[in-house]
């Protein structure tokens, strides 16, 4: 009997299986890819309208940049991995800082001028980063790993509760609407456990549209944006004018796109352990010079900074779907809302509350994926590697026990200071260095070595 050669991440599945399990993504990845835009939009002061465009901008730039790397365009540009393409939030502090200072048209071409130089940098430096693949053996991914999915779960708690902890929102945490979180997630729980097939895959896109039907039937999902929106809207190049740049500026995004692709390496890694695929360096390299592109195209057509969306990896785990060509459809719809604002505006009007009971089913399994590699790490010979990970995993957690951690310290240093996944990994790292050298997991090394030799 002949047997099939195709990973399943190159497996191509049926049309109508692909649209709705890339549906699914999008809703998982939507709110976090439209509350960069209106964040710095509303920092800009720019009109509503404005801030419509830069949201059309953002759906279409992230659909495109998802399909390159998804989808794969030469051999310098795409992982080809289910890996869906977002804006980075930790880009907006500096970005805040220059719409502050120079509100309206002016401040965007500065922003853009920025974005794109840093773009075109981060594609330079990323086989420098690429790089530090031989720096993470099981001990360190597995960590690195824990702190992605445990950094996320922060994500999926604020939605559940109606916004993040700071909010003064009066339905803040209101029983009803976490009530409707917890349907959700019991809903998601019982298809999984009952559903056959394709229906078990999609178990938390029905449990979203389950979650969101009894919303709108308890009036608390609105339509109002939905009607207001236009049908069809063209993203055009430069839109707020000619592009400005500064060095110090570019210098100080390139330094934050650094972390940004330090935490994608985190979440290649888990990504590459979730699919069964190895991942060699010059994959890695290619991965994270596909970020660079992201942000340098973001630049171009009014957006900003693009990294690959860690939320999605849980999804991946939690389906066991793991074709790329899933995140190829994603990508395709994302550029349909992007062109098609009234579609995108019903996508968005899903309550962040039935989202934050699919987003704790996805974001644990991310962290699970952690300990499962954690699992395979010798602990009873090696205690040092306890030690690794207790003091990873701790340090860490500092941005999300204390968000204001930074406030005596310099200014340049808050964007690497306030990712927990950037210090977990320079942790890790440094302290697997300490205790192990090079001499932990040798077979881990040695297949490591060999993949990044393309062996």
């Amino acid at each position: 009997m002949r047997h099939s050669t195709i990973h399943p991440v190159d497996e191509r599945l049926p049309l109508e299986r692909l649209w709705a399990l890339g549906l699914q993504h999008v809703l998982v990845m939507y709110a976090g890819a439209v509350a960069v835009p209106l964040i710095i939009g509303r920092a800009l002061r720019l009109s509503p309208e404005q801030v419509a465009q830069l949201i059309s901008a953002d759906l279409f730039c992230s659909g495109l940049v998802t399909l390159i790397q998804s989808l794969g365009v030469t051999r310098w540009f795409g992982i080809r991995m289910p890996v869906m393409m977002g804006v980075t939030f930790a880009a907006v502090g500096p970005m805040v800082a220059m719409a502050t200072a120079h509100p309206g048209p002016a401040g965007a071409q500065a922003i853009f001028g920025t974005i794109i130089g840093a773009g075109f940098l981060s594609m330079c430096i990323a086989p420098i980063v690429g790089r530090l693949l031989r720096f993470f053996p099981p001990v360190v991914t597995g960590t690195l790993i824990v702190v992605v999915g445990s950094s996320l779960m922060r994500v999926a708690i604020g939605w559940a509760m109606g916004g993040p902890a700071t909010s003064d929102r009066p339905d803040y945490a209101a029983l009803d609407n976490l009530a409707l979180a917890g349907f959700v997630l019991a809903a998601i729980l019982v298809i999984a456990k009952y559903g056959r097939g394709f229906f078990a895959n999609i178990s938390v896109l029905l449990g979203i549209v389950a979650g969101s039907a009894v919303a709108a039937a308890l009036g608390k999902m609105s339509f109002h944006t939905v009607q207001q929106a236009h049908w069809v809207d063209v993203v055009t190049p430069f839109a707020f004018g000619r592009p400005t740049f500064a060095l110090v500026p570019i210098l100080t995004m390139t330094l934050v796109m650094v972390v940004v692709m330090i935490e994608s390496t985190g979440m290649f890694l888990a990504l590459a352990d979730i699919v069964g695929k190895p991942l060699s360096r010059d994959e890695l390299t290619v991965g994270l010079r596909t970020d660079g592109l992201g942000t340098f195209l973001g630049g171009i057509f009014n957006t900003f900074p693009y990294t690959s969306f860690s939320q999605n990896v849980g999804l991946v785990s939690v389906t066991g779907v793991r074709s790329r060509y899933v995140c190829v459809a994603a990508g395709l719809i994302m550029v349909g809302l992007g062109l098609l604002p009234k579609m995108a505006a019903l996508v968005e009007s899903v309550p962040q509350f039935v989202l934050g009971g699919a987003g704790l089913v996805m974001f644990g399994t991310v962290a699970a994926t952690g300990i499962r590699i954690l699992a395979k790490v010798d602990f009873t010979h090696n205690r040092h590697n306890l030690y690794i990970v207790a003091v990873s995993i701790g340090i860490g957690m500092i941005p999300l026990a204390a968000p204001r951690w930074t406030q005596h310290m310099p200014t340049p240093l808050h964007p690497l200071l306030e990712s927990g996944i950037l210090l977990a990994a320079v942790s890790a790292i440094v302290l697997n260095l300490f205790f192990n050298g090079g001499r932990l997991d040798q077979a881990a090394t040695l297949e490591a070595a060999k993949a990044a030799d393309g062996h």
